[in-house]
């Protein structure tokens, strides 16, 4: 499903020690870690972010923009007219276009089926980084970090993570894949600490009473 695999990629903004246990540039670690430490002194996030999806040898570019606001395990994703709530046990993917509402439970063991701790725990082994270039986008210095995964059967070439120097906070990332279709998540705003309602991850059936309610399990 779309919108599992793009929090898969969201979830890279949300990097954690995984990557600083791992052998790799002793200056690519200590910047990771400071986005660690950043990160994990926060409540929530709230993330505008846009997307664009390229491919110049294909003629081939869309853009779109999404928002998604994770606290803990929970999050809402809201990416190309699609609403996806994971409440910490049931995933609810609501499509308005076809008036319809699918929910399945979480499981651990299915692979297809994405959280973000879970997303730390898939990149714990596999990939290797490094520091790349230094960029000054409107005057602000953004350091990239090159990630590379060891297995040559990977959907992804190399990601590259953008995390600006002075608020050590993520600026963009970009996918590579070997097809050279060229994947960027650019942050637009980076909101912490929101105060969010009690019931923001919660779904409500009530709003959706016209809806198909397709119930997995």
């Amino acid at each position: 499903m779309k919108t599992i695999k793009t929090l898969s990629f969201i979830s890279l903004f949300f990097i954690a020690s995984n990557f600083v246990n791992a052998q790799n540039d002793n200056e690519a670690k200590a910047l990771v870690k400071d986005v660690l430490d950043k990160v994990q002194s926060y409540d929530n996030f709230v993330i505008d972010f846009s997307y664009t999806l390229e491919n110049t040898e294909q003629n081939l570019k869309q853009e779109t923009r999404g928002d998604v606001s994770i606290k803990g395990e929970k999050y809402v994703l809201n990416l190309m007219g699609t609403t996806q709530i994971f409440d910490g046990e049931k995933i609810y993917t609501i499509v308005p276009e076809d008036d319809e509402v699918t929910i399945s439970s979480y499981d651990e063991t299915d692979t297809e089926q994405i959280t973000p701790s879970k997303m730390l725990t898939f990149y714990k082994e596999g990939y290797r980084f490094k520091m790349d270039v230094l960029q000054d986008v409107k005057g602000r210095k953004i350091q990239y970090v090159e990630l590379i995964p060891m297995d040559s059967n990977n959907e992804m070439k190399k990601i590259l993570l953008g995390i600006d120097k002075q608020t050590k906070h993520i600026f963009n990332l970009i996918q590579v894949q070997p097809s050279d279709t060229r994947i960027e998540f650019r942050v637009t705003k980076f909101k912490t600490n929101e105060p969010l309602s009690a019931n923001h991850f919660q779904f409500q059936k009530s709003k959706y009473a016209d809806y198909y309610i397709n119930e997995l399990d």
